[in-house]
């Protein structure tokens, strides 16, 4: 193994990061690349990653991931909240790249079902069409892809699975409260698919970040300069590497005796159990 190889951990897996055109989902996939996966980036929309100026297309992206980690990619359009669409995306990327090892759950959002923040979107006002979307975007996504790709990781019995909660699960919030009660959803069921899956050595693991500069975040709202800062204080809005690097952790050898667990990434914004 060259010194350039060391790092490649990952080497010889494959993950599927779901929501990977830009923010988040798309510094999963990176990371994960850069360890040696090949990656499959899902996204709803082709032209998804233009929206807040963070790409052009999900074909340029996942050619882009690939070209600059030296892996395998392969891009993979689906609306996850259709089963039919979820068992399409994965047999098109386990064509492509083989059995998946490694699942990232990151599509998700605060989104109402005609776009943008649902509006009113207090627990009391917000309208039918708004929750179910949201609910169904979250917690529904979540259930239905985790199953789909369980399936194929208890048969091989071996696989990483990490889903996307959010510091707003653990805190009741009159504004943005079925976003929550979707993130507490996906929180538990993280956990009770942890507990069925430990006899087929997957581990099963949660990320919460607080407040993160994504493109969509930055782009949505009004952000205090002070809280920008990269260092010096915890108080601040984290990096999108930041929390990668927690997926990492989950995804790599490190992660193999860890599952069930909810990880706050916040720095230290939440101090509380749950």
């Amino acid at each position: 193994m060259t010194s350039h190889d060391a790092g490649k951990i990952l080497a010889g897996k494959v993950a599927l990061v779901t929501g990977a055109g830009r923010g988040l989902g798309r510094a999963f996939a990176e990371k994960l690349a850069a360890l040696g996966a090949d990656i499959a980036v899902h996204g709803m929309r082709e032209h998804g990653p233009a929206e807040y100026g963070e790409g052009t297309t999900l074909t340029a992206v996942a050619a882009e991931i690939g070209q600059q980690f030296g892996v395998r990619s392969h891009r993979a359009l689906g609306d996850l909240t259709k089963g039919d669409d979820i068992s399409r995306v994965i047999a098109e990327a386990e064509g492509a790249l083989g059995p998946i090892d490694i699942l990232v759950h990151n599509a998700g959002g605060d989104i109402a079902a005609a776009g943008g923040k649902p509006d009113p979107n207090d627990a009391v006002n917000i309208g039918e069409a708004d929750v179910r979307a949201v609910l169904e975007r979250n917690l529904l996504s979540t259930i239905l892809t985790c199953q789909a790709v369980a399936k194929g990781m208890m048969a091989r019995r071996r696989g990483r699975i990490v889903t996307l909660g959010s510091v707003a699960a653990f805190k009741g919030r009159t504004q943005g409260s079925i976003y929550a009660v979707s993130k507490a959803g996906v929180t538990h069921y993280t956990r009770c698919l942890a507990d069925q899956l430990r006899e087929y050595d997957i581990a099963v693991n949660c990320i919460a970040p607080g407040d993160t500069r994504t493109g969509r975040f930055l782009g949505t709202r009004a952000v205090d300069p002070n809280r920008m800062v990269e260092n010096g204080t915890l108080d601040r809005i984290a990096t999108v590497d930041e929390v990668a690097r927690v997926v990492e952790f989950f995804a790599g050898p490190m992660g193999a005796f860890v599952s069930g667990q909810v990880l706050r990434i916040d720095g230290g914004g939440q101090c509380w159990p749950g």
